[in-house]
């Protein structure tokens, strides 16, 4: 448990594959553990298998986990409003519940503002930004993580405002929680969102900021194979002035592998979202098909046609952060 504990919330970059196969297979928290760590690694349709199980289970806290945790994979695929009735059921499920408390917040408090930050997110996703502030000053963090993804979407919310300068705060207060914690992918999350921050501001000192903690993020989740923030860190670097067509070549490929890797109802809310940045020959009428055959063969890219910037089709800087996981 404590080696699936620090890959999903800690120092480990991963765990063997066989580690997690056995994980899969074993008690109720250490799947939930395991999925999480899927999760990261945009392996989808294995994190959906163990959370569809586990958001069922007996124990409402870890059911509720486990919603919170398979509605923030629908997010990280664009399905924001296919998230916020798992997040409602999540929420339900440990309202008004007390517990003994857990350090990386897998407990009912944690549960409770993990639902109410997923709600938060799914309604900015969905465009309701009044909603999203009402239900983000009902969350209560109550431990490290919960004070990181409450960063995250203050933050977002802010971006999505038009309102980059009061965005830094909150992002830069993640970053600090993320780090002190000790979590590499809290902390890569965090200057993602930091960096979308500081860009957004306009300021010179703070582009050159951003563009710094944008290339820093995009080697740890290139290095620790975190291929859920691998391609949205890609398209903020080209968005930054961070080497544009190769970088949104290679955000094409990573996110192409992670559809591979996604349940069907993930592809197909990844194929409908405008927050996801499919390529044009890979939206078709019949999602249902087999994705494989819709790939198109990539040329160099010198010879990539660059599209328009991301931030023109909603993803990049700002909503291309807008991904909310546990």
């Amino acid at each position: 448990m404590d080696e699936l504990r620090r890959a999903a919330f800690g120092d480990l970059p991963g765990v063997p594959a066989g580690r997690l196969a056995r994980a899969a297979s074993g008690p109720p928290r250490a799947r939930l553990l395991a999925a999480i760590v899927l999760g990261g690694q945009g392996r989808y349709a294995a994190a959906a298998a163990l959370l569809d199980e586990l958001g069922r289970d007996a124990d409402p806290v870890l059911a509720s986990l486990a919603l919170s945790t398979l509605a923030s994979h629908r997010r990280q695929l664009g399905g924001h409003a296919a998230a916020l009735g798992r997040d409602g059921a999540a929420l339900c499920l440990v309202a008004g519940l007390d517990g003994p408390g857990d350090p990386d917040g897998l407990d009912a408090a944690g549960a409770r503002t993990d639902a109410l930050l997923g709600l938060a997110a799914d309604n900015l996703g969905i465009g309701r930004l009044g909603v999203a502030r009402r239900v983000l000053a009902r969350a209560e963090p109550a431990g490290w993580r919960s004070r990181v993804r409450a960063g995250w979407v203050t933050a977002e919310i802010e971006l999505a405002s038009g309102n980059a300068p009061a965005a830094v705060a909150p992002a830069e207060a993640a970053l600090a929680a993320s780090l002190e914690a000790g979590s590499l992918r809290h902390r890569t999350k965090s200057r993602l969102v930091l960096a979308a921050a500081l860009g957004a501001t306009g300021e010179r000192a703070a582009r050159e900021r951003a563009l710094n903690l944008a290339g820093l993020a995009l080697a740890d989740a290139d290095r620790f194979a975190l291929r859920s923030l691998s391609w949205p860190a890609r398209l903020l670097a080209a968005d930054l002035g961070l080497d544009g067509g190769e970088d949104r070549f290679r955000a094409d490929a990573v996110l192409h592998a992670v559809l591979l890797g996604s349940d069907p109802e993930g592809r197909r809310l990844a194929l409908a979202s405008p927050w996801i940045p499919v390529s044009p020959e890979l939206v078709q009428e019949d999602t249902h098909a087999d994705i494989r055959a819709k790939i198109p063969q990539k040329k160099p890219p010198d010879r990539v046609k660059v599209r328009p910037k991301a931030s023109d089709r909603g993803y990049g800087t700002s909503p291309g952060c807008r991904k909310e996981t546990p």
